[in-house]
């Protein structure tokens, strides 16, 4: 594989080491001519795999029309796409046939808007205090990019640093419906959140979460807005993930495989009392619902309106369940949570990781990117076939057995480094208690030695000093003298 290089670029991104070159389908080659199974669908953006035939002919036929008006002025695509977008998507929100849209370009936009469109709703409609609107969120929630969405955010990366944020947001846990109550009071206008979060690791809520913020929310007349840039349009093997809960947003943000991969195409579809506040200069986008645009994203809805592939993600989904779970019981995986074709597993930190099991997934062929540190998303093209999906599970539990393998080894490695340094210093301690009894005993028998001729030369001394005091003469007396000048007494 190539090296990737990024010399002018800021470094807001770090990728895995592949630079792509040619894909198609369920597949990549990267510069080299390796090939590659795409395993991450760019997040969801190319659900129905890379340069869908349908997609690509849709797109070159309009490049030979009109690809960019502005909103200045109408083009002949434009009702047509907000027309067939309310047939697949909006009959499943709360505003049915009736549903309005708002066309932008990328899912960052299109929940900034629904934000725009509930607050404007709030105070028009509902009468809230101007600037006085709450609108509740989820712990662990991945909305956009924006000052504003990365301000409901509690991921430090992407948080931190960016502030001061947009006030009016109130943040609890996702799947606490009992939070979500405690949170909302006169000001809120809204509950938004994502049916499942993606940018978590694939996180699931309790069955009961989606049924019960509907009734909620249609209580206390507040709108429920379902982020499904990620979780729609087929991945969770129905068009809305609202859809497992059966539940109708009031208003549904989409993006990523409205574009089908080829171009950024992304709205709000929904309840026209909404939608209906954002009045003629209070909300636009220069490229937003641009002819090229909407031509990719009626062929998008086109494959949509078949079934095909959400019943395929369901099939598919099956067969990722299975093979997921039998890895968590081996030990392999820590966790692994799917709905439809889309899975979050997490690994034992012990055996490594999101990134490192990517790594080792490239190094095999497949495609894959870590949410979490130690969690990674699976999310193939809905197109993909059985035979593929099983070996790029084969691959995955191929993987995770090499991990295992390296980190026991090098867990064996420290473990004999350490009774190696053990082994080391209890050897150092032996030597050091040898050499200190050795030279104890040196000194110990230098010492006596010293002793015993010290006592020997005292003894011999003090004999010579009696006998020559016993013997009368002069020695004697200048003895006596010398000890009278040095007596205390003296003089």
């Amino acid at each position: 594989m190539a090296d990737t290089t990024h010399g002018a670029l800021a470094p807001t991104y770090d990728p895995l080491p592949i630079t792509v070159a040619r894909a198609h389908g369920t597949h990549v080659w990267d510069t080299d001519g390796n090939e590659f199974l795409d395993f991450l669908s760019g997040y969801s953006a190319l659900n129905f795999g890379h340069l869908h035939q349908g997609l690509v002919a849709a797109a070159m036929s309009q490049l030979r029309q009109v690809t960019l008006t502005s909103r200045a002025f109408d083009h002949d695509r434009l009702e047509e796409f907000a027309q067939r977008l309310v047939e697949v998507v909006g009959v499943l929100t709360t505003g049915g046939e009736d549903s309005l849209v708002v066309p932008m370009n990328t899912g960052a936009e299109a929940v900034e808007t629904a934000v725009k469109a509930v607050r404007k709703w709030g105070y028009d409609v509902r009468g809230v205090p101007e600037d006085e609107a709450t609108v509740v969120v989820a712990a662990g929630n991945f909305h956009g990019r924006t000052t504003t969405l990365v301000g409901l955010s509690d991921n430090p990366t992407a948080r931190d640093g960016f502030g001061p944020f947009a006030p009016g947001f109130r943040r609890v846990p996702f799947g606490d419906l009992d939070a979500v109550a405690a949170a909302v009071d006169d000001t809120t206008v809204a509950v938004l959140m994502e049916p499942v979060q993606g940018e978590a690791g694939v996180v699931v809520p309790p069955d009961d979460f989606w049924p019960g913020l509907r009734e909620l929310t249609a209580r206390q007349d507040i709108a429920l807005v379902a982020d499904e840039v990620q979780s729609g349009l087929g991945r969770t093997g129905t068009t809305l993930a609202c859809e497992l809960w059966d539940v109708q947003p009031d208003l549904a943000c989409l993006g990523k495989a409205l574009g089908g991969g080829i171009i950024p195409v992304s709205a709000v579809v929904g309840k026209p009392e909404i939608l209906g506040v954002l009045t003629p200069g209070t909300h636009g986008s220069t490229f937003g619902g641009n002819p090229l645009a909407c031509a990719v994203g009626i062929a998008a809805l086109d494959l949509l309106s078949t079934g095909q592939y959400q019943a395929r993600a369901a099939a598919s989904g099956k067969v990722l369940t299975e093979r997921l779970e039998a890895l968590v019981e081996r030990g392999l995986l820590a966790e692994a949570r799917t709905v439809g074709l889309w899975a979050g597993i997490d690994l034992d930190p012990s055996l490594g990781t999101g990134r490192e099991l990517c790594e080792a997934l490239l190094e095999r062929g497949v495609l894959a990117k870590d949410s979490r540190t130690e969690t990674v998303r699976l999310s193939p093209p809905l197109s993909i076939v059985q035979p593929e999906l099983e070996m790029a599970l084969d691959i995955l539990e191929e993987s995770l057995v090499a991990l295992r393998g390296e980190h026991s080894a090098a867990a064996a490695n420290e473990l004999a480094h350490a009774a190696a340094e053990a082994a080391a210093d209890e050897t150092t301690d032996e030597s050091t208690d040898e050499a200190t009894d050795t030279a104890t005993d040196e000194a110990t028998d230098t010492a006596t030695d010293e002793a015993t001729d010290t006592a020997t030369d005292e003894t011999t001394d003090k004999a010579t000093d009696t006998a020559s005091a016993d013997e009368p003469g002069e020695d004697a007396t200048e003895g006596t003298d010398e000890r009278s000048e040095l007596s205390p007494t003296a003089g």
